[in-house]
This record gives structure tokens, sequence and C-alpha cells, in this order.
């Protein structure tokens, strides 16, 4: 009977999911010819509406340790642990205005990516490692200093609950290039939303925000990425934990 309650909280929650898709993806590209904080604005609000729609029909919340690590009128380098599509959404009803590095395909997906170009992220070629990072440095830069976050995913796809990828170079070569900090995040919102799960499991996920790692003389690159690497798994480690007790 649990299983058969889950399954019928999900589907109801997919469906309200898919449904408010196409209007709000529609309204974006209405807005096209607004400004990008306000075809932004429009576009979060799909977020934001549906991360409440998860609590609500799924008994799916969060709770965020940190938030003092995020300084009105500051904004920088978001380096997140990638374990499902609920941080996707998350993170748009916790920072402002922000630019995400994505793949350029998913800009034919008719609708939703059209309305996902609006936007403005920095769409990347993942088959041209070289050019990708060029264009993460360029186009990072330039959206930093109009005051946006940069959202990255270091491991690049979605890792498992316990799974650790490679860390790419990428947010910590734009910090050191940029003078912008890193914001690490760890969460462990795979445990209740899988990678390509369709169950939503109820509770509540455990979210932290860790302080500014920033550009201090001497540190390289390499460097920024590591620190951002080592607290985000190390409190990976400690979420878990937690759990386990």
């Amino acid at each position: 009977m649990h299983k058969i309650n889950l399954f019928l909280r999900s589907s109801l929650f997919f469906g309200c999911m898919s449904l408010s898709t196409i209007p709000f993806s529609i309204l974006v590209i209405l807005c096209w010819p607004l400004s990008q904080p306000v075809r932004y604005k429009v576009a979060s609000g799909w977020a934001i509406l549906n991360i409440w729609l998860l609590k609500q029909i799924c008994g799916l919340s969060h709770q965020i340790e940190g938030l003092e690590n995020v300084k009105e009128g500051e904004n920088g380098i978001i380096l997140c642990k990638h374990q499902s599509a609920w941080e996707t959404l998350a993170l748009q009803t916790i920072f402002p205005n922000q630019a995400w590095v994505l793949k350029r395909e998913l800009f034919k997906i008719p609708i939703y990516g059209w309305a996902l170009a609006a936007t403005d992220p920095i769409a990347i070629n993942r088959q041209n490692k070289r050019a990708a990072l060029k264009a993460i440095i360029q186009q990072g830069i330039k959206k930093l200093k109009q005051g946006r976050w940069i959202v990255i995913f270091p491991e690049g796809t979605r890792m498992a609950p316990g799974e650790r990828g490679n860390y790419g170079g990428s947010g910590g070569l734009l910090a050191h290039k940029s003078g912008y900090a890193i914001t690490p995040i760890a969460h462990n919102a795979g445990e209740f939303w899988r990678r390509r799960g369709f169950i939503k499991q109820p509770g509540v996920i455990q979210v932290r925000i860790g302080p500014a790692i920033r550009l201090e003389e001497g540190r390289k690159a390499s460097e920024l990425n590591k620190l951002a690497e080592e607290w985000i798994e190390s409190n990976m480690a400690e979420i878990n934990d937690q759990k386990a007790n």
C-alpha cells in the first residue's frame, strides 16, 4: 500500500510539473523583448512553484544550513553536488539571478529549450572541451560582472548517492581568472529523488552552503577547485553519517 501511495503521489507531481512547464515556457519566450532579469524571474517562478508542489504532494522539503554565507549584494560561482533534478529547481529558490553552465543540445527541445535559451545561460559543446572551457571563462566573467551567479556542477553529470565523480577544473579556473569567490554546496537530494528516478520519497533534504573560497595571494586555480571539492565531499560524508544515525 505504501508503494502504491508513493507511486500515485509521484505521478500527480509529475503531471503537475509537466503541465506547468508549457505555460511557463511560453510566458518566458513572450518576455524575450524584456530584460534578462525579468525573463529569469519569470522562469524561476516555475522552479519555485514545483518546489512548493513537491512539498505539498510528495511530502519532500528541504532544510538549509549556511544561508549566512550568501551575502546580500554579492555574487560568485556556485559549485554544487549533482545528484538529481531537484537541485536544478531548488538553487533558483535560494540564490538570485543565475547563469547555468549546460549543454547546448538542450536548446533543441521545442518550447522548453527556447525558454531556457531566453534566460541567457552559458551553453557549451561538451564534445569540444577546449571550446567549452573558453566559453565558460569568457561568458562567465561577463555574467559575473552583470551581478549574476554562475552555477556549475563540477562532476559534469548526476552521481548516485555515495558516488563521487571527477571534479572538472572550470570552476576554479573561472574563479582564478575573474577574482570572484566560489560558494560550495553539498546536499543529499539523491536519497529522496534519485537520478532518472520517478518515485519521490518523503523527507527533508539537507542542504549545506559553505563559506566563500576566495582568490587569496598565491592560490592557483587547481587549489581553489581542490578546496571546493574537499569541502563538498567532507560535508556529503557528514550528511550521510547523520542520516545513517
